[in-house]
C-alpha cells in the first residue's frame, strides 16, 4: 500500500466538501492501495455474482472461485484498490486477510431465480456488519427506472446516512432497469448519465455505472442532446459526459466490466474511461472467471492502461 498522500488524491478528497475525517480517510485508503495507489485511478474487484447469478454461472469457468479465500488472494496479488462482496464471502475471509486489502460490504443483493422487469433487492447486510469486518465502505445497488426504485432510494438514503456517521465510504451501483426501458436503453447515454446523477444526488462517494452506448432512450432528452450538440459520438465522449453528469467530476465514477468478453473490447473500454476522465473500473467476471495466471496478466494490462504505461 502506498501510504504517502499524493497531490492527485488530495485533490480528489477536496471534492467532498463537508465530508467527515473518517469518510475522507476511508476514501484515501481506497485510493492509496494497490498498484494504482496514489494515481487517483481505481480498479476494484467485485464478487457478488454468486448471489446475483448463481454459483455455477459465476464460478464453474474457474472452480477456484467457489472458495471465498481465492478472491481475497486474487485481489491482493492483482494489486486491486479494494474487494467488494456480500456478507457471506467477506465473513469467510476477512479475519484471515485482515489489513491486506480494503473491503467494501455489499449491503443489498438480488437473485435471478425470480425474473422481473422491475427488479428490487433485499437488504442482506448492515453498517454494523461492515464495521465488524473492518470495511472501509459499504456498497448498495439501485435500479433507476424500476417501479421499486423509490423504495430503494429511501433505503439507500437511510443506510448512507448511517454509514457516513461512522466514517464509512458509500459506493452505489446504479443500474437502470425497468418495464419502461428497452434493453438497449439500459446502457443508453442519456439513461447512464441520469443514473450516475441520481446516485450522486443520493449521497454516493463513489458511483458505479455501466459503460454507455451512443443510443438515446428518452425522446425529451434526445431533443436536448441534438439542440445543444452534446458530444457523444466516441466512447471517450460518452464517458466524459457521464463524468460531467456526476457533479462535473466531483464524485468518483467507475465503470462496470460486465460479463466476460474479449480482451480487446475490455481494454478499449478502459482506454475510453481513462481518456474520458473516468476514475477506473470495477471488474469481476472478466477477472475471476479466468485461470489465475491469465487473470493476473489481464488485470496487469488494465492497470497499465490506467497508469499510462500502455497507450
Amino acid at each position: 500500500m502506498n501510504t504517502q498522500m499524493t497531490p492527485r488524491v488530495k485533490e480528489i478528497l477536496g471534492y467532498y466538501d463537508g465530508a467527515s475525517p473518517g469518510e475522507l480517510s476511508n476514501l484515501a485508503r481506497l485510493m492509496l492501495n494497490g498498484r494504482l495507489g496514489g494515481t487517483g485511478r481505481l480498479v476494484i474487484l467485485p464478487v457478488d455474482q454468486g448471489f446475483e447469478h448463481g454459483p455455477a454461472r459465476s464460478f464453474a469457468p474457474n472452480p477456484l472461485g467457489y472458495d471465498p479465500h481465492y478472491h481475497f488472494e486474487f485481489g491482493v496479488e492483482a494489486g486491486c484498490n479494494a474487494y467488494a462482496a456480500p456478507l457471506g464471502f467477506l465473513e469467510a475471509g476477512a479475519a484471515a486477510f485482515a489489513g491486506q486489502i480494503p473491503l467494501i460490504l455489499k449491503l443489498n443483493n438480488n437473485e435471478s431465480l425470480f425474473a422481473t422487469k422491475d427488479p428490487n433487492s433485499a437488504i442482506t447486510g448492515s453498517v454494523r456488519d461492515a464495521l465488524r469486518l473492518g470495511c472501509c465502505g459499504i456498497g448498495y445497488t439501485i435500479y433507476p427506472g424500476s417501479s421499486n426504485a423509490q423504495t430503494m432510494y429511501q433505503h439507500l438514503r437511510e443506510i448512507a446516512q448511517e454509514a457516513k456517521s461512522y466514517g464509512l465510504a458509500v459506493v452505489v451501483w446504479s443500474y437502470p432497469r425497468g418495464a419502461g426501458l428497452s434493453k438497449e436503453g439500459e446502457t443508453a447515454i442519456d439513461v447512464s448519465a441520469y443514473a450516475a446523477q441520481i446516485a450522486a444526488q443520493l449521497g454516493a462517494h463513489i458511483v458505479k455505472v455501466k459503460v454507455p452506448s451512443d443510443h438515446i432512450e428518452q425522446s425529451a432528452a434526445k431533443k436536448v442532446y441534438e439542440s445543444e450538440k452534446v458530444p457523444i459520438s466516441t466512447p471517450a465522449d460518452r464517458i466524459r459526459h457521464v463524468v460531467q453528469s456526476t457533479f462535473n467530476g466531483r464524485r468518483i465514477v467507475i465503470f462496470s466490466g460486465g460479463a466476460k468478453g474479449e480482451d480487446k473490447k475490455i481494454f478499449d473500454e478502459c482506454r475510453a474511461i481513462r481518456d474520458g476522465g473516468g476514475f477506473g473500473s470495477i471488474i469481476g467476471r472478466n477477472s475471476f472467471q479466468r485461470q489465475k495466471p491469465e487473470a493476473l496478466e489481464f488485470m496487469s494490462t488494465v492497470m497499465k492502461i490506467y497508469s499510462g504505461e500502455l497507450s
